[in-house]
């Protein structure tokens, strides 16, 4: 997955190699330079041979430093250009999810993915440009090397080699596992931070201040203990790495001792081969190093892959897809967009439930008319919306717009003529302005001050100094629900859309508000084809179409005063909330 994005990379990763391979072969050339002059010896009269030989050895180190300083720079390109690559993939491709595509993974995980994850790959990354390519040049050309100097002394080798390697395993073996259980771990962590800070409300009003810190010290806590067992675990590495390289440095002083006393070999050259062998055990180091941050990074790497890798469930068709080929497309559809909303013999069930929440459900929202949805809780109101805006495709029948089935509209268009204000305001830091425009640039001030005056943001806005360029702090902490629910009626219709879908929106509003923001709604819509869905009675009264959902299903429709005759479960709706004046 990721040679996908390293491809853009390949001159700089081609260019750290090369350099990461030059710095190598150089560390190789500089103890064969040591051992010449140990063995040659130096005299007073050696002066031009010092100048020689020690220009020799500045000269190739300050090669070395320049390739470690660009190796070092163009490796650190990769990876910051990778991360960022990585992140914006992963946010591009949460942003197209489907809400049953949101569903298969939670909040905190997308962003521990998002961020950690993609972390450790940067940091893998770095590394294995730096160390992966240093390791085997200088593993090989050292034992290459080394043999020239003395085979019989570089036999040390083939029992040092095979004890590193074997601790390595056992190692990687057992520290694999536990990484991807950190990962976990952070989501989980980030889950308990994320509803700490954004259920402080609730948690202040039951006095659960304590039980959240107890919450968070037990993800906290395990996440600890799990990180300090794999610290433990790799820490055990570099001890037994430098006691296998200190017992090598001795077996080699000890068998060179007895060569040089048998006269087969001289000083130098057992100091080269030292340096060599040291070279090579170091560049199992490098590698042990490698194995440490590589199963991290592959279990972050999987994680990264699940996402990328998920199909989205709701796209454009074919057909859609065809009708975007067209230079005018989007003139031509929008131009003759109507807004009339079907619902043909739709079904719907939830992925995985046993039961369909909406049943054979059947009925025209026209144009210029009021179309109110009204029921219990759990009868399926919201999730007609969510049929209509096609954040989840019917289970049987179909959803049409202007006799078109919404799979075959694309989905800029059916968008831009759709005005949605939500059952749950939600609010983005930023002033009031952007959270009304919300990043539509065709919309103008006059349009957003127009919405706001309409929705009634007006009202609590211009006691502000600043207006609707006063600053919202995140998730609206200091907007209360009806300025919110006001904010989110704005950003519905400051577009001046076809189709207008309000969820429960006038829930949080006084009466007084209510009837205000009613009356200048339905004003401005009067053109437009408009679906409410309400818990009061007294919101919907007077529209032109009333449907009410019983379990999923239509149990009538009709205006008030028809249901009144016809329908029971309307009748004990009113009911239970007008009285018999307010009714008449």
């Amino acid at each position: 997955m990721l040679s996908k994005y390293l491809k853009k990379y390949w001159f700089l990763i081609t260019l750290t190699i090369l350099l990461v391979a030059i710095q190598a072969i150089i560390s190789l050339y500089l103890p064969d330079l040591m051992s010449d002059i140990v063995d040659k010896g130096i005299t007073k009269g050696d002066t031009d041979y010092i100048w020689r030989v020690g220009g020799k050895m500045l000269l190739v180190s300050f090669i070395s430093v320049i390739a470690a300083v660009l190796a070092s720079y163009s490796s650190s390109i990769v990876s910051m250009g990778l991360g960022k690559d990585l992140r914006e993939a992963i946010f591009k491709k949460v942003t197209s999810f489907s809400l049953e595509d949101m569903n298969k993974f939670s909040t905190s995980s997308l962003i521990t993915r998002t961020t950690n994850d993609v972390t450790q790959i940067q940091q893998a990354t770095i590394m294995i440009l730096r160390m992966v390519v240093m390791a085997p040049v200088m593993a090989v050309g050292g034992i290459f090397m080394a043999i020239q100097k003395d085979a019989k002394l570089t036999s040390i080798l083939l029992v040092s080699v095979p004890v590193m390697l074997l601790g390595l395993g056992i190692i990687a073996w057992i520290v694999a596992p536990l990484f991807k259980s950190m990962q976990k771990k952070i989501d989980k962590l980030n889950l308990v931070v994320r509803e700490r800070v954004t259920g402080i409300r609730v948690i202040r009003a039951f006095n659960k201040e304590d039980y959240e810190k107890g919450r968070f010290s037990e993800a906290n806590n395990d996440l600890t203990r799990t990180a300090l067992i794999v610290n433990r675990i790799s820490s055990v590495l570099f001890p037994y790495m430098m006691i296998v390289m200190n017992f090598t440095t001795i077996a080699i002083i000890w068998f060179g001792a007895k060569q040089i006393d048998a006269g087969t070999l001289q000083v130098g050259q057992m100091m080269a081969v030292m340096q060599y062998v040291m070279q090579i055990m170091f560049s199992f180091i490098m590698i042990s190093v490698i194995f440490i941050f590589l199963p991290r990074a592959s279990v972050s790497n999987q994680r990264i892959k699940e996402v990328l890798t998920t199909e989205t469930k709701i796209k454009e068709s074919e057909n859609a897809i065809k009708v975007k080929s067209s230079p005018t497309w989007f003139e031509d559809i929008n131009n003759n967009f109507k807004g009339i909303v079907e619902f043909d013999n739709v079904t719907f069930k939830y992925p995985g439930a046993a039961e369909p929440v909406l049943k054979n459900i059947s009925f025209k929202a026209l144009p210029g008319k009021i179309t109110a949805i009204i029921g219990s809780t759990g009868s399926g109101k919201s999730t007609l919306l969510n049929l209509i805006t096609r954040f989840y495709d019917v289970t049987s029948g179909s959803v049409k717009i202007d006799d078109i089935d919404i799979r075959e509209i694309p989905f800029e268009i059916m968008r831009k003529n759709i005005g949605y204000a939500t059952q749950k305001a939600f609010i983005f830091s930023g002033t009031i302005r952007e959270n009304i425009r919300f990043g539509r640039e065709w919309i103008t001030n006059d349009m957003v001050e127009n919405a706001a005056d309409i929705s009634q943001v007006l009202e609590f806005a211009s006691k502000y100094p600043e207006g609707l360029d006063y600053q919202i702090d995140q998730a609206g902490l200091n907007l209360s629900g009806g300025q919110k629910q006001r904010i989110s009626i704005a950003r519905a219709i400051a577009g001046k859309p076809r189709i207008y879908l309000f969820d429960d929106t006038f829930s949080a509003l006084d009466f007084k508000t209510d009837a205000k923001v009613r009356t200048r709604l339905f004003k401005e819509t009067k053109d437009a084809t408009v679906i409410i869905v309400a818990q009061r009675v007294a919101t919907i009264m007077h529209a032109d179409q009333i449907i009410v959902l019983k379990d999923g299903e239509i149990a009538g429709i009709g205006t008030h005063e028809e249901l009144m005759k016809t329908s029971e479960v309307y009748q004990d709706i009113v009911y239970s909330q007008l009285s018999k004046e307010e009714i008449q």
